[in-house]
């Protein structure tokens, strides 16, 4: 920052014509110090303050203890607090304030709320950043209890919450899926004067959608837009993404139109949204028809719109345009991630086709960008069906001897292992459902259905219990050996 270079070069020629800085000019210099990281510096300003004759006030030392805080000393901060104690500098609101919030950021929520007694006990009572800063600590370490009882605390005291801690409590609400309360906190805040933004009708919105009651969130866009409150291209991505997951394309393009009436610019997330409710219903074709127009319109294609396009094509029996498309973008040095190849390999291994399967791994682990266990439970399963044992039980031992945690895949038949990437202790209840309609349909010798469950469960990123892995292993091997006796 040049102005702190010439602040201070400005106290150094005070300095040398015997004029005195004070102790608002070194409280300024400290700030703009703090504000950039350079704490020792602005120690060094505080020595240099002392050696003066100058003595730091209350506003110095809160300032050094927020840029400590800020910066990740913490032990220094404390032993300001102790130094102010000990100099006789009584800490004001502010002090008190900024300890409130640092314990809120570090989630010490307990040292927090008592921070507050110890504020009233010097005389300060808690304001309305004290109670802002314990509401979004409570809401971010998910105590909506403490969170509604500041609230209360602070209306009683004629305090208002401001914008910023609304929103979080209502998106606090919406991710514990309950909208009626978030409704209602909306409604009563407006009756009580406050300014509700944008990001508040946004945040019910995409909680609605996320709970798939449609209704009631175009409700709100219409109310939002009674109240002229103008949506941004984050509320109306919200919306358009809400829609196209709820298979109203039709409506998400008249968003879209709407949008850009209104003057804005669609961004990636816009257009994905979009791609991606197309692939969703099975239009493929409209998809790409929307890609190519919006293409022509200086849409930039990310990793994400390859994505979409990759496992709708490979999803739909379009194989050889999935590879074509891939190719395509490699050609063009166009950035791929693992998705990417997870997709090809997943739908190589489908149709058969192990060793460009494999192929597609040599150049995945070339780039450095996997395999992970996606990759494995794909090439195992594919050799397995194919009746490669051996060759699997070597695809694992080369996995554990890379120094793969053993947490990521398990034993079954001699030596045998199977790539999880969770353990059974963290599945949850669709991970549990799935598991023992695979188990059950093992055990009546329905092994392609199993596997066929299995396939789809890996496609959407959803674990099996362990011994699912296992049942559904041993009961491949099994139908492989009972086909090749009856060859």
């Amino acid at each position: 920052m040049g102005w702190l270079k010439d602040a201070a070069k400005v106290i150094e020629l005070m300095t040398q014509n015997n004029l005195l800085p004070d102790v608002w000019t070194y409280n300024m210099l400290i700030n703009g110090l703090c504000n950039e990281g350079r704490i020792e510096e602005a120690f060094r300003l505080q020595d240099e303050m002392e050696t003066l004759k100058l003595l730091p006030d209350v506003v110095t030392y809160n300032t050094l203890i927020n840029g400590c805080l800020e910066w990740k000393n913490s032990s220094n901060a404390f032993k300001l607090l102790e130094e102010m104690k000990e100099k006789g500098v009584l800490p004001n609101a502010v002090t008190h304030n900024i300890m409130v919030k640092w314990y809120c950021k570090e989630g010490k929520m307990d040292e927090a709320s008592d921070a507050v007694p110890k504020m009233e006990e010097s005389g300060f009572s808690p304001d309305c950043f004290t109670y802002n800063t314990l509401i979004n600590g409570y809401c971010k370490t998910g105590n909506l209890g403490e969170a509604f009882k500041m609230m209360n605390e602070m209306g009683g005291k004629g305090l208002k919450m401001d914008n910023v801690t609304l929103n979080t409590v209502l998106h606090t609400l919406c991710g514990e899926r309950k909208l009626d309360e978030a409704y209602e906190l909306l409604t009563n805040a407006r009756k009580r004067g406050y300014i509700i933004d944008e990001v508040s009708y946004g945040t019910l919105i995409v909680g609605y959608f996320k709970d798939e009651n449609m209704d009631k969130a175009m409700k709100l866009w219409v109310e939002m837009k009674e109240r002229e409150i103008i949506p941004s291209l984050v509320t109306y991505n919200s919306l358009i993404g809400g829609l196209c997951k709820s298979g109203k394309m039709g409506q998400a393009i008249t968003m879209l139109n709407e949008l850009l009436e209104n003057g804005l610019v669609p961004d990636e997330t816009t257009y994905n949204s979009i791609i991606h409710g197309y692939c969703r219903e099975g239009n493929v074709e409209q998809a790409f028809q929307f890609h190519n127009k919006m293409v022509e319109n200086s849409f930039k294609p990310d990793i994400f719109t390859c994505n979409i396009l990759l496992n709708a094509l490979c999803r739909e029996g379009m194989l050889e345009k999935g590879l074509k498309l891939f190719n395509t973008w490699i050609s063009k040095g166009k950035v791929i991630d693992v998705v990417t190849y997870n997709t090809m390999i997943t739908a190589l291994c489908k149709e058969g086709r192990l060793e460009d399967a494999l192929d597609l791994v040599s150049e995945m682990e070339a780039k450095k960008l996997g395999p992970d266990h996606y990759t494995y439970n794909a090439i195992l399963g594919a050799l397995t069906e194919a009746g490669r044992i051996k060759e699997a039980e070597e695809l694992m031992t080369k996995v554990v001897e890379m120094g793969k945690s053993s947490d990521e895949f398990i034993p079954l038949d001699k030596g045998q292992y199977m790539v999880t990437g969770e353990s059974q202790e963290n599945s949850d209840p669709d991970s549990i459902a799935y598991s023992e309609e695979i188990n059950e349909l093992c055990s009546a010798g329905k092994y392609k259905d199993a596997m066929r469950i299995f396939d789809e469960l890996t496609q959407k990123g959803v674990a099996v219990n362990k011994s699912t892995y296992v049942t559904l292993m041993k009961g491949l091997v099994k139908r492989k050996r009972s086909i090749s006796k009856g060859a």
